[in-house]
């Protein structure tokens, strides 16, 4: 087993059973290049959807859980469920999330550095079956009649591992075929997965609730499952795993794990292979604009997730148009927060692509951040349509750059021109990024399950002030980028840069 330094892989690339069953299919005996994008596109796109549908039952089921008793039977959501009906309820559960959050935090780290040295394939596989079988095992406590706080906790922080190694293993397979010249637009796009699996989760929980809040988390469980056996057998992690080259002469070197893959696609691949070096961790952190995008995603991230996991609550605590909504109602409304986040998303991509700006348009939506936060809570109670409306905008501009930062800005910057084509690091700095913004994740809504108890105005103004350190976080990249855009790109320094003789990063920090 290699170390925390070490930079040898551990496995040998081979193609996935399922391809092997499709080319039977081709006349050529072989898929297209083309084709095999739209086959990662598609299946890291549903599983991270996946992913995303089991976190939600836990907010879902909030209410239920955390309800005063009114009679003798707990069960079918009448009553609450001990130990979350007593009055220190809320507080358990952003016990429970905090475990969670914190372990998927840590895990995030160590799971991006193994990802850039294991099969990316199987290790996602054993992310969504391990993820599959912890939602199911939370849910059975409702047959099983479990009351101990303990086994929930033990249930969330296991759960928190195998969700941590989804993320840095989907945006390393996909940043291996998709180059950087649209990987804005694309992996906008793309990012709507985390909304759509949020949307989704949403309405299985809420379909499911009636018949027990244990389905509740069943459903996303078998779906997860399902998939992760989908993804074993069919994902292909790179081209040199498939024996893949791009359609036509033209190669773009971006469309490598970590511009690593230095013949992958120009020629028949040979003995030597390619360069099977992996960033360490430390000098992942080293590659420029890192850190600055790691700490801003930390205070995005910790208001993204504290609407992930509060706002279903939120919404039935809180009287719309002079009344309070039902639980399913209250968490069928927050999933409008979800479909603003897939157009954030999607824009934030585009003009990001368009500007040839990342810090400029992940800072600009998180300025916009805080006068939505602020409508939403004044006046969203007003009436049912103006709730609809803010709630949208919000979403728009809560989860479009925190979209941005872990997709397109990951890929960025673990194929940056600093690493001189010597190394692998996507899934290292992906994980960074992530694993950083999930230490915020884990703040947010444990901070919230306390401060709700006194004030959701405090609650909405610690959002925004997180929102606002975010944005500063940015400053000097967002400058750096302007005077780009007014001066044209500093080439000079680029050739000058080349023509040292400074060593790239050294790969075993």
């Amino acid at each position: 087993m290699a170390s925390w330094t070490s930079s040898e892989f551990l496995y040998e690339e081979v193609k996935p059973p399922g391809i092997h069953f499709l080319e039977r299919f081709k006349r050529s005996g072989k898929l297209s290049f083309k084709q095999y994008q739209a086959m990662v596109f598609v299946l890291t796109f549903i599983a991270y959807i996946a992913f995303h549908a089991t976190r939600k039952p836990n907010s879902i089921v909030k209410g239920t859980l955390s309800e005063q008793p009114t009679g003798h039977f707990k069960g079918a959501g009448k009553g609450g469920w001990a130990p979350f009906d007593g009055p220190d309820g809320t507080a358990l559960l952003g016990q429970i999330d905090l475990a969670f959050l914190s372990v998927y935090a840590v895990g995030m780290f160590v799971a991006g550095h193994l990802g850039d040295r294991l099969d990316l394939r199987t290790f996602l596989t054993i992310g969504m079956v391990g993820t599959g079988v912890c939602t199911a095992l939370f849910g059975v406590a409702f047959w099983a009649n479990i009351h101990a706080f303990y086994y929930f906790l033990a249930i969330q922080t296991l759960a928190g591992w195998f969700q941590s190694i989804g993320w840095p293993c989907v945006v390393a397979v996909l940043g291996n075929w998709f180059d950087k010249k649209r990987r804005g637009v694309i992996m906008g796009i793309w990012s709507a997965h985390t909304s759509l699996g949020n949307i989704i989760g949403t309405l299985i929980a809420t379909g499911l609730l009636k018949f027990g809040w244990g389905w509740s988390f069943v459903g996303p469980a078998l779906l997860i499952t399902f998939l992760g056996i989908v993804v074993y057998l069919f994902l292909p992690v790179n081209p040199v795993a498939v024996e893949s080259e791009r359609d036509g002469t033209e190669v773009d070197s971006t469309m490598r794990l970590g511009d690593t893959i230095t013949e992958s696609f120009l020629s028949s691949r040979t003995s030597t292979g390619f360069d099977r070096r992996a960033v360490g961790f430390l000098a992942a952190w080293k590659i420029p604009g890192v850190a600055p995008f790691a700490f801003c995603l930390f205070f995005t991230k910790l208001v993204s997730y504290t609407f992930l996991y509060w706002l279903p609550f939120y919404v039935s605590q809180t009287e719309i148009g002079g009344e309070h909504l039902s639980q399913e109602t209250s968490g069928n409304l927050s999933t409008l927060f979800d479909v603003g986040g897939v157009v954030g998303g999607i824009l934030a991509g585009y003009f990001s692509d368009q500007l040839d700006g990342r810090a400029i348009t992940a800072g600009g939506f998180i300025y916009l951040t805080i006068p939505a936060l602020f409508l939403y809570r004044i006046y969203g109670h007003v009436s049912m349509t103006i709730n609809i409306i803010l709630m949208f905008v919000a979403g728009l501009f809560v989860n479009g750059p925190y979209a941005l930062i872990t997709t397109a800005v990951a890929a960025d910057l673990g194929t940056h021109k600093s690493l001189k084509g010597n190394a692998r690091a996507l899934a290292t700095v992906t994980a960074i990024i992530d694993g950083t913004g999930s230490v915020g994740a884990a703040i947010g809504p444990v901070l919230t399950g306390y401060i709700a108890a006194i004030s959701w105005d405090a609650v909405f103004y610690m959002l925004m002030t997180a929102a606002l350190i975010s944005g500063l976080l940015l400053t000097t990249l967002i400058i750096e980028e302007v005077k780009t855009l007014l001066y044209g790109s500093s080439e000079e320094d680029e050739v000058a840069a080349a023509s040292t003789s400074r060593p790239p990063i050294d790969v075993l920090i």
